[in-house]
């Protein structure tokens, strides 16, 4: 049991992450109001979420100007989707192990 414990991953345990990170794993880009509208979270608390993300190394963003709006995107970088990958497998893990136990 402590084996897939060991591969779950504390940046993706809140609601808001992984849901960022799973729509991230469907979607190549992803701008910022897309992401508040389908997670419906705030401003700020998806922010917040993102900034986390980042600075684990797990998105990429990409700030340009569309017509004279400014537009965030986001991105998973190949560490992000390994690591959200490992996240799922070791989750998928504990609830198999879990179900034969019953």
């Amino acid at each position: 049991m402590k084996n897939y414990l060991e591969n779950i991953n504390k940046a993706f345990e809140s609601r808001a992450r992984l849901g960022i990170m799973s729509v991230l794993m469907v979607e190549d880009k992803v701008d910022f109001n897309t992401l508040k509208e389908n997670l419906q979270l705030t401003d700020g608390n998806l922010a917040s979420h993102l900034r986390a993300l980042e600075e684990a190394d797990y998105l990429q963003v990409e700030k340009q100007f569309v017509g004279r709006k400014p537009q965030t995107t986001y991105q998973a970088t190949e560490s992000g989707r390994q690591a959200f990958k490992s996240h799922l497998d070791a989750l998928e893990q504990l609830i198999l192990n879990n179900r034969q136990k019953e």
